[in-house]
């Protein structure tokens, strides 16, 4: 037998204390060690520490399972779990691991469990009774005889080899075996659950008798110093104070981007996995990182509770944890803390201080930073209103700390956004004027605070049109924040905007590596390629942007313009033609329409985009016209364009339906009034 030493771990929902004592009564009787939690006090440190070093060492691990668990979305019991399946990973298929006991008439179907769970046999003991068959069971799977390879069959046919799986074999039921009949219609689906979820492959086939022939699945090989920040679990019991864990997880996952040294992925590809129950292995190989950190956090009316902890990906090893209980002025500085001991951990040389870049443009106010945290929420969802939300929820917060820079850079990209996108041309100018005042007060508290000179830098280039100190600015904001996927989308795009192509593309780039899960980056890195005329991978990534988010119109709109420019012309009407009520669909649509001869529904989609849009698409109205060979109309709107100071003029350097004109003296002298760089 293998080593006795608690070579059986229970874990169990506290509800299913004496179930899981009667179980290891019967273990124990049996002569077999058993490690039961008995203590009420779980998730210390040390007691985390001792918990995660019996699950790396246990020979079997018995999860129990009842209507206890089920209805507890939230407890330690999880947390052992998916300790538990990280470490399945690093396990050969045949060893048996994982034996789930079932202490009342749950059901497998219904059961909220791990999917690798479903991939072994279940054992019911009613209450926790334990058979005399469940500890004979036990003690063949801990015995090297239930997973060594042994000479001979059942079939008693001399010569075969046959891998015994006992834990892996289940008790198939005819209603089983025609669920199973009916699966195989489905095959695209299986297989690709099989790429997605290689573990399912573990289940086992009568025609797979060994495994010497199947390919070793890739090593798992991520960049070093790379590093995913999960959601921080809302433990509060309220609702309404989820937008503070949301808020300082996105704090920290700052924090620590302002690391150089690390490689963090960006919030919006580390938060598609809140809620969702997926093993930290999954979600390391879908970031590409080597360590993961993730907590709780529990907030009173004076006082929050973070509990945080970090884990090697690779390995699934416990690298660090800590718990901090501080008063809600100081949870600002508790940012600080774990910044430096994560990075401490991870064996990272800092460069300086990073108290200094984490407290940067914050507050000490916590009423300020709830504030601050609604209006991120607001302007993160986008359009009009809620950019007017944003703008008056960072008035609030700006109001309760008049020196609160992060609060200024946000309200001056607000107001930007909305002066760009959403506001009547009567009061364009009113919002883009309040923007720049806002970018220059962030600046003034905090020089260094590289979202105050990505906000100035935005403004320039879409208020005033001045694209050559826009670039200045976002350089600056580019070294004072060279790991944040968001700025460098906005420098990614700014450089290609003026011609410095290689340079934008490689931001670009990076900032998919960082936020490889977020729809925008993708699309983003498409608009850019397109710019650059490189149009196949630009319709590539537009067509990744659309996977990740069937709901992102713009990428429908630039992968049909993609398809236009490769004269690809039926795949950019079926693509735009599936959003008809996107205005850019519908520009596509104009462009597409009249090269394939179909004048008339040309100019009713014309007609729509104008009913829509009114003088703010002016620029490409000229665009169309350009492309539809009526210089003298394109020149006409190209100058009202300039007269509006539409934003879309930005683009006139590289954008590619735009050549047409660009050898005409009016365009030249448009270009000229517009401050590109050399």
């Amino acid at each position: 037998m293998t080593e006795r030493s608690h070579a059986v771990f229970l874990s169990y929902a506290s509800q299913d204390a004496e179930a899981a004592q009667r179980i290891c009564a019967a273990l124990r009787a049996a002569g077999i060690e058993v490690f039961l939690d008995q203590s009420e006090l779980r998730g210390g440190d040390v007691w985390d520490q001792k918990i995660r070093g019996e699950i790396h060492d246990c020979a079997l691990f018995v999860p129990i399972i009842s209507q206890h668990t089920q209805q507890r979305l939230e407890g330690y019991f999880r947390h052992e779990w998916k300790l538990a399946i990280e470490r399945t990973h690093h396990m050969a298929e045949q060893k048996p691991f994982l034996v789930p006991v079932v202490v009342d008439q749950t059901g497998d179907r219904e059961a909220i469990v791990p999917d690798l769970f479903r991939a072994v046999q279940w054992i019911r003991l009613p209450a926790g009774e334990a058979s005399p068959a469940f500890i004979e069971r036990v003690q063949r799977l801990l015995s090297p005889a239930a997973w060594t390879p042994v000479r001979g069959s059942a079939s008693g046919q001399s010569g075969a080899v046959e891998i015994v799986r006992a834990p892996l074999q289940r008790t198939w039921s005819p209603q089983r075996l025609r669920l199973i009949a009916g699966a195989v219609v489905l095959a695209s689906a299986v297989a690709w659950l099989a790429l997605e979820k290689p573990w399912l492959s573990k289940s086992p086939t009568s025609s797979s008798p060994t495994v010497a022939g199947r390919t070793a699945p890739a090593a798992f090989t991520p960049p070093a110093h790379s590093i995913a920040v999960l959601p921080f679990v809302n433990m509060s019991g309220d609702k309404e104070q989820e937008y503070f864990s949301d808020g300082l997880t996105e704090e920290l996952l700052n924090s620590l981007a302002a690391i150089s040294e690390l490689q963090v992925a960006a919030r919006t590809s580390a938060f598609s996995f809140k809620g969702k129950d997926i093993d930290i292995g999954t979600i390391a190989r879908k970031l590409n990182v080597g360590a993961v950190l993730e907590g709780s956090v529990r907030r009173s009316s004076h006082t929050v509770r973070v509990s945080a902890q970090l884990i090697d990906a690779v390995t699934g090893f416990h690298l660090w944890s800590k718990t901090y209980d501080r008063d809600l002025g100081d949870v600002l500085k508790l940012q600080t803390q774990i910044a430096t001991a994560v990075a401490e951990a991870l064996k990272i040389t800092l460069l300086a201080d990073p108290a200094s870049k984490i407290e940067l443009g914050g507050t000490r106010n916590p009423v300020a930073f709830d504030a601050y945290l609604h209006a991120e929420r607001a302007a993160d969802s986008g359009g009009g209103e809620n950019f007017l939300s944003a703008v008056d929820a960072y008035t609030q917060a700006i109001n309760l700390d008049p020196n609160y820079a992060l609060a200024f850079a946000g309200r001056s990209f607000a107001r930007s956004l909305y002066a760009a996108q959403d506001a009547p041309r009567s009061t364009v100018r009113e919002y883009f004027d309040r923007a720049l005042a806002d970018a220059h007060q962030a600046i003034a508290l905090a020089p260094e605070l590289a979202e105050g000179h990505s906000a100035l830098g935005f403004y320039l280039a879409n208020g005033a049109l001045d694209l050559k100190r826009a670039l200045e600015e976002f350089e600056r904001a580019r070294a004072l924040g060279p790991g944040r996927a968001a700025i460098l989308r906005i420098t990614g795009l700014a450089a290609i905007m003026g011609q410095r192509t290689e340079a934008g593309v490689a931001d670009l780039r990076r900032a998919v590596v960082l936020d490889p899960l977020n729809a925008t980056t993708h699309h983003l890195l498409g608009f850019g390629l397109y710019l650059a005329h490189r149009y196949e991978e630009a319709k590539a990534a537009n067509a990744e942007a659309i996977s990740l988010d069937p709901g992102m119109l713009r990428a429908y709109e630039f992968s049909g313009l993609t398809d236009y420019q490769l004269g690809n012309l039926a795949g950019a009407r079926a693509t735009c033609e599936a959003r008809p009520d996107y205005w850019g669909t519908q520009w596509c649509l104009a462009l597409v329409y009249k090269k394939l001869g179909r004048d008339a529904d040309a100019k009713a989609a014309m007609a729509k985009i104008e009913a829509m849009q009114g003088d703010t698409a002016a620029y490409q109205y000229s665009a169309t016209y350009a492309q539809w060979g009526d210089t003298a109309k394109a020149l006409e709107w190209l100058e009202s364009a300039l007269h509006l100071r539409d934003p879309g003029l930005s683009l006139l350097k590289t954008d590619p339906l735009i050549a047409p004109l660009r050898k005409e003296p009016r365009y030249r002298a448009v270009e000229r009034q517009l401050n590109f760089p050399e």
